[in-house]
Order: structure tokens, then sequence, then C-alpha cells
């Protein structure tokens, strides 16, 4: 199983916005030599918690950082874009750092009106999104109706960030997955997966390839751990009622907010089903869940406050699962 890493670029409440994708080239640097296989950014817009709204530009400057671990989106927000726009950043992306890129494709919009309204789309029916899809892969393969440049001999491999009729799409185009989210606790998420390796159309040679994101967080005990998950579960929380992700806040000062009873309920939620905790107790969690889907590749997405403890936990989970 391969183990790779997820990156949010998440700001934080005591540093300017604008440290935050520096942090994300250090991150990077150091998964390389953790043995990490992929590092993965996100694309977010106008969310004050977050600074990715594009994956390319920050992952060029990566890529000049690096010189072995692959380089990849997850994901690119398809219906912000053209999908020949989307192809031609990442063969250029190739073009840079030749047999390191990945494209990752999802489906989300803004999380509000006005940033929905500033991006100038509106949510793809299904259907209008699969099209999209294709569009792009054939782009990347030179087998559109135009050809996309700089045109690669191997283009970047297409995985789509997918759950339900998503992994039907995925299948159907000869695409990896990558799983996350609340899903990851449905009873029969193993038999979602084996649906779509049954129904797995190859193109151009491609496997059925799922990568489980979990936002995995490891510390010397389970205490420490939860500790650390909190900021990103206050962080969801907050957003509920604002519909944008704050900054991460340190956990003292969340411990010390008046929290209203519904949301020291939603914050104990998450604490209880969050991928955070000691080597010990994490290991089995997390191979129960790969045992049951058969999954190729766990994708960790855990973000805190205190960078330091991030370092140590990404550590952490390259030698438990690496």
């Amino acid at each position: 199983m391969e183990l790779s890493l997820l990156d949010r670029t998440r700001t934080r409440s005591d540093l300017p916005e604008q440290a935050a994708p520096g942090h994300s080239i250090e991150r990077a640097v150091a998964a390389e030599a953790l043995g990490y296989r992929r590092f993965w950014v996100a694309e977010h817009h106008a969310v004050p918690g977050i600074a990715s709204p594009a994956p390319a530009v920050l992952l060029a400057a990566i890529g000049q950082r690096t010189s072995r671990i692959r380089l990849g989106s997850g994901g690119v927000m398809l219906p912000n874009h053209r999908p020949l726009v989307v192809a031609e950043q990442f063969l250029l992306l190739e073009a840079l750092t030749p047999g390191r890129v990945d494209l990752g494709l999802g489906r989300s919009l803004g999380f509000t009106a006005p940033v929905r309204e500033a991006l100038g789309r509106d949510a793809a029916s299904p259907e209008e999104f699969a099209r999209e899809v294709e569009q792009v892969r054939d782009l990347l393969a030179g087998d559109g109706p135009i050809t996309a440049r700089p045109a690669a001999a191997t283009p970047p491999p297409l995985h789509l960030l997918a759950t339900g009729a998503g992994l039907t799409t995925a299948a159907q185009l000869g695409l990896g997955v990558v799983i996350g989210g609340p899903i990851l606790h449905s009873e029969d998420l193993g038999a979602q997966v084996g649906a779509y390796r049954r129904g797995f159309r190859p193109h151009r040679g491609s496997r059925p390839h799922v990568m489980l994101s979990m936002d995995l967080l490891v510390a010397s005990t389970d205490a420490e751990a939860r500790e650390l998950a909190l900021p990103e579960i206050w962080a969801m929380v907050a957003s509920r009622v604002t519909g944008e992700f704050p900054p991460l806040e340190d956990p003292a000062t969340i411990r010390a907010r008046d929290l209203t009873a519904r949301e020291a309920s939603r914050v104990e939620q998450g604490l209880a089903t969050a991928w955070a905790g000691s080597a010990a107790t994490l290991r089995p969690r997390v191979e129960r869940l790969v045992e049951a889907t058969g999954a190729d590749e766990v994708l960790a997405s855990g973000s805190t406050f205190d960078r330091g403890a991030l370092a140590a936990s990404d550590a952490a989970v390259a030698e438990l699962l690496g």
C-alpha cells in the first residue's frame, strides 16, 4: 500500500495569510524526505482559512524545491474552469516536472453565493460534469478535436474525487478515485468500491486505483492527538454557521470559547470520529478500512494549528503506514 499527503494550505490565526503557501512548500520538501509517494494541494476560493486558489501555481513552486515526489491536485474543481485550460496547465506542469504530475478533479463550487457569483459558474449536473471530465481526459491524452499543449508522450494520470455517482463516472471513464469524508464511515463502502472495480473500463491501459483520503493525526497519546484534531474540527463546526472555513486557532483559544450546546455537541461528535490517535490506536482502524475496501493508497490529509506537531505527525504517519 502506498502513502501520500494532501495539504490544504491552511492559514493560522497568528500568522499572515501569505505565510501559508510557503508552509505548504516546506511540508512538501519534508514529505519527500519521509518517503511519501505524492504531495497534493487543494483548490478553494475566497476562503479565509485556505490560501490555495490556484493548485497549478503552487505545484509549480513545489516542483522547483523537490525532485522525486509526485505532485498533484486534490483537487482542481472542474466546474470553475474550462477543460482545455485545466489540461494545458497540467501538461505545462508535466513539462516542468516530467513524470511527476497527477491531476485530481472535483465537482465542488464556492462555499458561499457571492463566491459562486464571482466565479461565474453554476453547479454542473452529474452528466455535464462527466462530459467535462472526459474532455480533460481526452485533451491530456491528445485524443480531442484539438491538441492541448505542450503535448506529453505520457500524460498526467487522472483521478476523480468521488462518492456515489462519481464512482460510476470514474469507472466508466477509466479513472482512479479518491474517497474521503463521511463516506469513509459508511457500512457499504466496500460494496461501493467493489462496484467501481467491476464496472471499470480501462482507458489507454489504465487500471482501477483507490485512494482513501483520511485526516490522519498521530501523537504519543490519544488525548494529545485529539487536541491536534480540535482546530480543524472547530473550523468545520464554525463553517456551518458562517459558510466559510476560518483560519486554524490554538486549541486553548477554542477551549476558552463560550460554545453553544449545539456547537459543543458537534465538536465532540467530530472528535469521536476523527482519524486522530496514538499509533497503536490508529493502525488497526486504518488497516480495517484498507482491508474492507482493498484500497491501493492512503492519502493522509491531516492539519493542525501547531506546525511543529503537524511535522511530527507527518513523520509518525510515514512510520506507521509507509
